[in-house]
């Protein structure tokens, strides 16, 4: 399968130095929350949550991606104060046992960010793209770190409202989002940003696939900008596998199909040209982007 958008290398400049990704990276999801829909409360200790990272790095991550507050539909927000404190002691334990790891930080507050980019994050994951917290460009600027832009429209808790899946065209509306934000970041004087289309979050499931197959035409608006996908074990994967089994006559879905589904789209999002696949189980991610490379490198 021949990628239909070409791959740009890009950098990211962390605690080790200066690092080039000459294919796709793997984002590793490390959840430390007790209501994250995939997996809530495993990984609620610090040894829980080391040693899991440790097992992401060994499946082949490339970045680790830390949150402590769930953005599932409908999930409550913690305040600033109460997400740093849960935070920042997480991300002082990855970076004095992992140094070598980079580190981002799945977070829409500027306080946490600060306070974790301090502890030795590399990163800001930052799914409101700028709107929950209005400070949030001003200390991204600040920080001179990378920062992830995301769409979404209103919060976890509204973002599913009907009022909120509305688009005219959904990659035009989404141009618009991009384009007005990272005008208001540039004159800040922020100039490491990276693009999520942000896959579940104000989209329908048919607007998630909509999105998906369109990729290509997006990413080609910001040529110049990574563009992360993070759809992994996401409703547009389970919904229709849900629906595929109820036909078949089974009840529920199993884990391994969401996973198998979840590389398929991957795959679809690599072929379109993602520069970054945020993911629960890297490995299978990596074994993609390793056999994309071969047929490119054919092709």
């Amino acid at each position: 399968m021949k990628q239909t958008t070409h791959f740009s290398p890009f950098t990211v400049d962390c605690r080790r130095g200066r690092v080039t990704f000459h294919r796709p990276a793997v984002m590793g999801i490390l959840n430390a929350t007790d209501d994250s829909f995939y997996d809530g409360g495993r990984y609620n200790t610090p040894e829980a949550l080391l040693a899991h990272a440790r097992q992401l790095l060994d499946q082949g991550a490339d970045i680790l991606d830390l949150g402590v507050m769930s953005s599932r539909p409908g999930a409550a927000m913690l305040s600033p104060e109460r997400e740093s404190e849960k935070l920042t002691p997480l991300v002082r334990l990855l970076r004095s046992q992992l140094p070598d790891a980079i580190i981002s930080v799945d977070t829409c507050h500027s306080l946490p960010a600060a306070k974790a980019v301090e502890a030795g994050a590399d990163i800001i994951n930052d799914i409101s793209g700028g709107q929950i917290d209005p400070d949030m460009f001003a200390t991204v600027a600040s920080l001179r770190v990378p920062y992830i832009l995301m769409h979404m429209r209103g919060t976890p808790a509204t973002m599913q409202l009907p009022e909120n899946t509305r688009y005219d065209d959904i990659v035009d509306d989404l141009t618009h989002y991009f384009e007005q934000r990272l005008d208001r970041l540039s004159q800040l004087g922020v100039r490491d940003v990276w693009l999520d289309p942000g896959l579940g979050f104000a989209k329908t499931v048919e607007q998630n696939h909509q999105l998906l197959h369109r990729l290509p035409q997006l990413i080609s608006r910001f040529p110049d900008r990574p563009m992360l996908v993070a759809l992994s074990n996401k409703s547009m994967v389970t919904k229709p596998l849900t629906d595929l089994n109820l036909e078949c006559g089974a009840s529920t879905l199993p884990f391994p199909d969401s996973e198998l589904g979840t590389l398929v789209l991957n795959t679809v999002a690599l072929t379109g040209g993602a520069s970054l696949l945020r993911v629960h189980t890297p490995r299978p991610a990596r074994l993609a982007i390793q056999l994309l490379n071969i047929q490119t490198e054919k092709s």
